[in-house]
């Protein structure tokens, strides 16, 4: 195998011109090739000895029909039960991977940290927030003001008629650009007057 390069100790270094840069680049890709195109060629020369050592050429040569058979069955054979291994090392490689995957949902949620999508500012009614948590079940609309108690009020409160609506209505009302339109005009209208 290729083995890297010795690093010798950091000492101060001056500075190197372009060239020479790009001299020392091509000189290290071209000793990554050659590692590489090395380890290559003993990989496949370790497949072809492992190859040898485990199937052995057939010699079909001079047998009979009958030594045939039992060479075919003992390959079927053979054959079963490399599949098997086969199959059983892949259910432990998905057992494995499924393992290691929920194990490093853990470590992040011990970590504690999750990328958090950016929020959007909605505007959503009570009404519509039930009824987006319990479904289409949700009937009772919710009326705020229908759990307040009541409170006797003093005489010059009585003597100033005060409209109270549903601030739902309003909000609804001035949203949009007709609620700016609205606003702009009613505040444009007493000075005119």
């Amino acid at each position: 195998r290729c083995q890297p390069p010795v690093t010798m100790p950091e000492v101060r270094k001056p500075k190197i011109t372009a060239s020479r840069k790009l001299l020392l680049k091509s000189l290290m890709l071209a000793r990554a090739k050659e590692c590489w195109e090395q380890e290559l060629e003993e990989r496949e020369a370790e497949k072809k000895r492992y190859l040898a050592e485990r199937v052995p050429a057939l010699q079909t040569r001079g047998l009979s029909l009958s030594a045939l058979q039992d060479l075919c069955r003992d390959l079927h054979a053979k054959v079963e039960v490399v599949d098997e291994e086969r199959y059983d090392i892949e259910a432990k490689c998905l057992h494995n991977t499924r393992e290691i995957k929920d194990l490093k949902l853990k470590v992040l949620d011990l970590r504690g940290k999750f990328k958090r999508p950016p929020l959007r500012r909605v505007r959503v009614s009570a009404d519509a927030m039930l009824r987006a948590l319990l479904g289409s079940k949700h009937k009772v609309s919710m009326d705020l003001r229908a759990n307040l108690k009541s409170v006797k009020k003093e005489d010059t409160e009585k003597e100033r008629p005060v409209e109270v609506g549903d601030w739902r209505k309003n909000v609804e009302a001035m949203s949009g650009m007709e609620g700016r339109k609205k606003m702009f005009d009613a505040a444009k209208s007493p000075t005119t007057q």
